[in-house]
């Protein structure tokens, strides 16, 4: 039976956690995410089934991750930007090791230091690897409390079906709000031992070494071409989006995360005044749903990409359309949202452009 709540997004993740059967938590505190913390050392279960801790640092808690995945756990931290700038050699590591966790990013504006306010300036870092080497993760990107919830599960499906870490990206907007939000009841926990995993058990299996270093440069290959065919698998089997309004748009948005939510109201003020708009919203970020765009757009003028930062997504969008439709960037950053308002002028910028 599902329960209903009103909660922040940071809660709902962080609930949901509780429910989905994580087994660690290791992170460190930074606006605007630290109540996702904050909610699981208050609510985790008192029977030390979930460890919850606070590490000295970032750098720290991605390697207590690393740990805990490798010994098959459902483990998971999360920070935001220049936290997570810090987690990305331990992002890697786990990468390359092949170990299924969870990191969270609520992220907020930079660079450096910047601002708390929320941004969506993190989607390079997140989409193109972030950290050093070849690798991927699978990123979904929430728009609403109830999406924090119910990707905590999903990502640990994905997590664990690749054996790969996974992002949930999602921004200061999503993390503060409140919305209801359905609650699913708690799953049981999962008690089975993974072939992979180091359980410090070996009587009746051979010993299990996880690593990603490998200094043949030959086996390192075949390791690297085993991970780019995962990451192609990805790209095949575990695409989402939604759409609003597209079946006949002549213009389309392309916004992920808060920007899309407010460019549903941009649709509905659009067609208003007789625009025929539509929205797109990339549910994984990585895989990007090209071949979806591609198709959704075939018929459209134009498309806008809306984006709370100087304009990251935009490049996987021009490259989803093969750069056959007019396609510009609207976006704020330094931590402003936009407005409705804002992005349909945007919009008739567009169309006025191509008449």
């Amino acid at each position: 039976m599902k329960e209903i709540r009103l909660m922040k997004g940071n809660e709902a993740i962080a609930e949901a956690a509780i429910r989905a059967g994580v087994d660690a938590y290791f992170g460190y505190p930074i606006t605007p995410q630290s109540e996702i913390m904050e909610y699981l050392v208050e609510h985790c279960p008192a029977n030390g089934e979930m460890v919850v801790l606070q590490a000295e640092s970032e750098t720290a808690s991605i390697n207590m991750v690393y740990g805990a995945a490798s010994a098959g756990r459902r483990v998971m931290t999360s920070s935001s930007s220049p936290g997570i700038s810090l987690m990305t050699e331990g992002i890697s590591y786990l990468a390359g090791a092949e170990l299924p966790c969870l990191i969270v990013n609520v992220s907020r504006g930079g660079p450096g230091l910047g601002t708390i306010q929320p941004s969506q300036s993190d989607y390079f870092q997140s989409t193109k690897g972030g950290g050093h080497g070849d690798y991927r993760l699978p990123v979904l990107a929430p728009d609403s409390v109830q999406e924090m919830a119910d990707f905590v599960t999903l990502s640990f499906d994905l997590a664990f079906k690749y054996r790969n870490p996974v992002m949930i990206l999602t921004d200061g907007v999503i993390g503060q709000m409140m919305e209801k939000v359905e609650l699913s009841s708690p799953l049981p926990r999962r008690h089975t031992l993974l072939p992979w995993a180091t359980t410090g058990k070996t009587s009746d299996r051979k010993s299990n070494t996880i690593t990603s270093l490998n200094l043949d440069p030959l086996k390192h290959e075949r390791h690297n071409q085993k991970l780019q065919a995962k990451y192609r698998q990805m790209e095949r089997e575990d695409v989402r989006y939604d759409s609003y309004l597209c079946e006949d748009a002549e213009y389309i948005i392309v916004a992920y995360g808060a920007s899309a939510r407010v460019s549903r109201k941009t649709v509905e003020l659009a067609r208003e005044k007789s625009i025929k708009a539509g929205l797109f919203r990339p549910v994984t970020l990585f895989p990007f749903p090209s071949g979806e765009l591609k198709i959704t757009a075939g018929k459209a003028k134009g498309l806008l990409s809306v984006e709370m930062s100087a304009g990251q997504m935009i490049e996987d969008v021009k490259l989803s359309t093969e750069c056959r439709i007019p396609v510009q960037h609207f976006g704020r950053n330094g931590g402003v949202v936009h407005a409705p308002e804002e992005i349909l002028e945007a919009l008739e910028k567009l169309i006025q452009a191509g008449r």
